[in-house]
């Protein structure tokens, strides 16, 4: 396994597996054995308080880019013009479960050294194994169609691109840097960041301007739902903001960092720790932002993101407007090179064999292209898989909640028992929700 902080002058010919996505994240550290000796005898480096938390510092920032893609765009508006802030707490809840949920499945895999998905595949009948693989084949796909459809609605509202022009554009940008990165060129961390860094500025800045009041905040914290419909877009919320991909990805991108850091588990989850909370408050803020910066719409103004454009221009003005299609367009290119790297371990981890990453991009996309092509609405579109990855969250969920509790999986720095508890009504909670939302469609 490659190392996952690399100098990242060594090519990798084809991504397979957890080690090649560590390998992602090759930015700027010292091969082994370049501390060498300064003088009177002391390593060069070896003292410095930042060496740690640079050299670990990555993977849950990634992981934050799942939670601030398109998606997450179109069910908040939907739900902000809608219902005002009624769902905030929905918001506010599936942030804070994803702040537990993506440190289980950092330390799942910084503690064991091996992903979600190996251990699955150790641990599961094969029956049981190939259908896990299968469903969660079906939430890489869902990704890529959000990705996709909202990137090309992106180029729609900045250059008046047609939408099945956008997504192709789309595709080719990320094949773009998905080669950059294979050759080794470390493209794929830097654009990620920085796509974050904008996402952030495009979808705050409306919500600071959109004149909500701390009163309609607080009422939106208190947990309610109104109706069948109400439910439908919580469920949306739940599955944009709690990925399912991202938590099989992030056990992934930490199985390596235990042995290039060099330190102790116990240091490293410490550091984990406090990457996790800040990474995934910045997604809390984004996404909440996006909700509060909606509920200044009309419901028929955000039943799609073209329309929210629109009305952000006429009521704030051309930049509030530029900015959030500018955020809209870093969270779909960020995401989908994000979605890409999933799908390749999520195989490798659950079949221990993988296909070449330009075959699954291939394949991945086509979904996306077909629904643009047939010409069905890609604001419905994007809701709709986002429910899907809803009902796809407990799939990991379940199994991450049960191999970090386990002894045999994680020795002494398996979870304590509160902690499983709580995990374990939020498995409820999810379950619970899908079914409800199950149950009003029928």
């Amino acid at each position: 396994m490659s190392p996952p902080f690399g100098t990242g002058d060594t090519a990798a010919p084809e991504l397979t597996g957890a080690g090649p996505a560590v390998d992602l994240l090759r930015a700027g550290r010292r091969p082994p054995g370049s501390d060498v000796a300064g003088p009177g005898g002391r390593r060069r480096g070896s003292g410095s308080r930042w060496r740690l938390p640079v050299a670990t510092l990555g993977p849950a920032f990634l992981a934050a880019v799942a939670y601030v893609d398109p998606g997450n765009v179109a069910t908040n508006l939907a739900a902000g013009s809608r219902f005002g802030t009624a769902l905030l707490w929905v918001v506010v809840t599936a942030s804070a479960v994803g702040i537990l949920v993506q440190y289980l499945s950092c330390k799942l895999g910084l503690v064991s050294g091996r992903n979600l998905p190996e251990h699955c595949r150790d641990a599961m009948p094969t029956p049981v194994r190939l259908g896990m693989w299968v469903q969660a084949e079906i939430v890489v796909v869902m990704t890529d169609l959000a990705e996709i459809v909202g990137g090309a609605i992106a180029l729609y509202l900045l250059f008046g691109l047609p939408l099945l022009a956008g997504a192709v554009v789309m595709v080719v940008a990320a094949c773009v840097v998905l080669a950059g990165t294979v050759r080794g060129h470390g493209l794929f961390r830097p654009v990620v960041f920085a796509s974050l860094g904008v996402v952030a500025v495009g979808f705050v800045y409306p919500a600071l301007i959109s004149g909500v009041t701390a009163a309609e905040i607080g009422s939106g914290l208190v947990p309610r739902l109104a109706d069948a419909d109400s439910a439908y877009l919580a469920a949306g919320v739940v599955g944009a903001t709690v990925m399912p991909h991202v938590v099989y990805l992030h056990s992934g991108l930490t199985t390596g960092v235990r042995a290039a850091s060099g330190r102790g588990v116990r240091r490293l989850l410490h550091v984990s720790r406090a990457e996790v909370l800040l990474a995934m408050l910045l997604a809390a803020v984004v996404n909440i932002s996006i909700m509060l910066a909606a509920t200044a719409l009309t419901p028929a103004e955000g039943a799609s993101i073209e329309s929210a454009h629109r009305a952000f221009g006429a009521s704030a003005g051309a930049v509030v407007a530029a900015l959030f299609a500018l955020g809209l367009l870093a969270s779909s290119f960020a995401s989908t090179c994000v979605g890409v790297y999933s799908g390749q371990m999520i195989m490798q981890g659950f079949l221990d064999r993988s296909v070449s990453i330009w075959v699954r991009r291939a394949v991945s996309v086509v979904p996306a292209l077909a629904i643009l092509a047939v010409g069905m609405d890609p604001t419905d579109a994007l809701v709709l898989s986002q429910v899907v990855l809803s009902f796809g969250l407990p799939f990991a969920l379940a199994p991450l909640i049960w191999f970090t509790a386990r002894r045999a999986s994680m020795g002494e720095d398996r979870n304590a028992p509160a902690t499983t508890v709580v995990a374990v009504v939020v498995l409820c909670a999810v379950v619970a929700l899908n079914a409800f939302v199950l149950g009003s469609a029928l």
